[in-house]
């Protein structure tokens, strides 16, 4: 894909549609892509749907879906600059051997790869993400990363890495292929989609996916997660470790190895960290004083505030706004 504020030639995206994929995923990368033609009031990007044989495909909702074609199709590729594998539930079932060799074909040529949810897993199955780092669906992190260690697997929302475009699920899709029209179109064209979508903060590729913690723990620790859901529940007015000790029943010692045990942190320095994601959201959302941002976190002052943003983040509250 080549950046230009004024786009002269569409940009072409071809849908891989793999059996029981994300409806939501699939069209939050698609829709995008029609609203910027829409607000261009031309043919920015064109694109089309394919599926291993052509037929309708099912969605992991039960929606049957009809394609453009098949990838039996000798110049279903042609002329075409991404291809996105869009996948969903039960992602190592439904890789195929035909479509795993039809994946490394195309990349002999000059296309470039995307995936929204599990599709990472299938670009990484054909080899295409070897030496890229991508992202891929929190419940997928760990199998993926384990089963394909050349692949840099990232907890971020999504990620792009050279001609590699992939996100983790859900309307992920949305931010990353804002963050391209954005790249190609200009931010006008961007913010714009973003509006009509009602869409209120374009998520950056660097931002984290937040992983539930029964993810994180399973069911070995439910005194752990009561714990986390105390400090979520009290940003504003944070509560001492022996209040929340005593409310999980157990003590304040015992609550201390649970965190360096599974989240690899003391308490304080776990609570920080919600507070400061917090804030986050409202430097984003909102246009709070960074003095109301520091209260509502939970900081004693807003120079504390500033200060514990820095440390976490790299940057100061005031230079996140401004971004």
């Amino acid at each position: 894909m080549n950046p230009t504020a004024n786009k002269q030639t569409a940009t072409r995206f071809a849908f891989l549609l793999v059996n029981d994929f994300t409806l939501i995923s699939m069209s939050s990368a698609l829709e995008p892509l029609r609203m910027a033609n829409r607000i261009c009031k031309r043919d920015v990007y064109r694109w089309k749907t394919i599926s291993e044989s052509g037929s309708a495909i099912c969605a992991s909702d039960g929606l049957s879906i009809n394609v453009d074609a098949g990838i039996d199709d000798p110049d279903v590729l042609a002329g075409y600059d991404v291809l996105i594998v869009c996948g969903g539930w039960n992602i190592e079932k439904n890789t195929t051997s035909a479509v795993v060799k039809w994946l490394r074909s195309a990349a002999k040529g000059p296309i470039g790869f995307g995936a929204t949810c599990t599709g990472s897993h299938m670009l990484a199955q054909a080899g295409l993400l070897d030496g890229y780092r991508c992202s891929v669906h929190w419940e997928n992190i760990g199998p993926m990363a384990n089963s394909f260690p050349k692949v840099h697997v990232s907890r971020s929302v999504y990620t792009i890495d050279r001609n590699r475009y992939t996100c983790s699920g859900g309307t992920s899709p949305v931010d990353m292929m804002l963050h391209l029209i954005e790249r190609e179109c200009g931010p006008n064209v961007s913010a714009g989609v973003a509006e009509q979508f009602i869409h209120e903060r374009i998520r950056r590729a660097g931002e984290k996916q937040r992983i539930p913690l029964k993810h994180v723990v399973g069911n070995q620790s439910e005194k752990l997660i009561v714990a986390v859901e105390l400090m979520e529940a009290n940003i504003r007015e944070p509560i001492s470790q022996m209040d929340i000790a005593a409310y999980t029943g157990i003590s304040r010692r015992q609550l201390q190895r649970l965190f360096h045990r599974y989240l690899l942190c003391t308490p304080s320095r776990y609570y920080t960290q919600i507070r400061l994601a917090r804030a986050r959201e409202l430097l984003h959302q909102t246009s709070m004083s960074l003095v109301e941002i520091s209260a509502l976190a939970g900081f004693i002052s807003s120079s504390h505030f500033s200060k514990s943003y820095k440390e976490h983040f790299g940057h100061s509250p005031s230079v996140e706004r401004k971004h």
